[in-house]
């Protein structure tokens, strides 16, 4: 029996461009992409940025106040992007109302961009969310809870999908030590976010926040972790200048090597 040759299995020029039509519907029908607008993050994540039509999750990296306070404001900066345009807002669900308002707004979500929720359970607040999701109205969801089990992140990630709305679920401590995110999840990314000394400023005071962000787990794509800066008052999150410093001189050296 006589072998194919290698080249006859290769696809192609006309079956590669169908592929790739192919997959870019199915990116425009899961909904946009919300970059990080960092190039090592962004490289690092499987799709570029975060899926504006799936279930994201977030944890502290301990119970502690910081890492819970730091964990909230990664969230709340996420939530503020996905509602930058104007006449949308994000809703934000919780069982217990312990937000600060100010804080929420120092990382780019402010009153005028951001609706309340409250239930009595986590059953409840997730079956509220899913309503609020495949309503497609919202710039995104947000909720705190402390149980959500593997049918529950699925019926989000599904609602996430139909609504094209992305579902950012904040998972709080039960026992002190145990990770909220060793649970198991449909989420197409999970992250742990954990607080780091601030940097050094030229005048005396308080430099700006740093944060360990850890994405556990994603699809498609290896998990990782970067130190960044915190959220400035657009959400938005940046390296810190002496690792910048490093990036732009090895892009400089690799530049002048080629």
């Amino acid at each position: 029996m006589s072998a194919t040759p290698i080249s006859s299995l290769r696809p192609s020029a006309d079956q590669l461009a169908t592929l790739r039509e192919a997959v870019a519907r199915v990116a425009a029908a899961r909904g946009p992409v919300l970059p990080f607008g960092i190039g090592p993050l962004d490289h690092l994540l499987s799709g570029g940025g975060l899926d504006g039509a799936g279930l994201h999750e977030f944890a502290g990296a301990s119970a502690s106040w910081s890492d819970d306070a730091a964990a909230t404001l990664f969230t709340a900066g996420i939530a503020a992007r996905f509602a930058a345009a104007p006449g949308v807002a994000a809703l934000w669900a919780l069982t217990r109302f312990d937000l600060y308002a100010p804080g929420l707004e120092q990382a780019g979500l402010g009153p005028d961009r951001i609706l309340y929720a409250q239930g009595r359970t986590d059953k409840e607040l997730l079956a509220m969310c899913e309503d609020a999701l495949r309503d497609g109205s919202l710039a995104c969801v947000v909720a705190e809870v402390k149980a959500a089990d593997q049918t529950a992140t699925r019926r989000l990630q599904l609602a996430a999908s139909e609504g094209h709305t992305p579902m950012l679920l904040y998972r709080r401590y039960r026992r002190y030590g145990q990770c909220p995110l060793a649970d198991p999840s449909l989420a197409m990314t999970r992250w742990r976010i954990g607080t780091l000394s601030s940097g050094r400023i030229a005048s005396p005071g308080v430099g700006r926040g740093r944060w360990s962000v850890e994405l556990v787990r994603q699809r498609g794509g290896p998990p990782f972790s970067l130190e960044l800066e915190a959220c400035d008052d657009q959400g938005r999150l940046a390296l810190p200048a002496a690792t910048a410093d490093r990036a732009i001189a090895t892009g400089g050296a690799a530049r002048h090597a080629a």
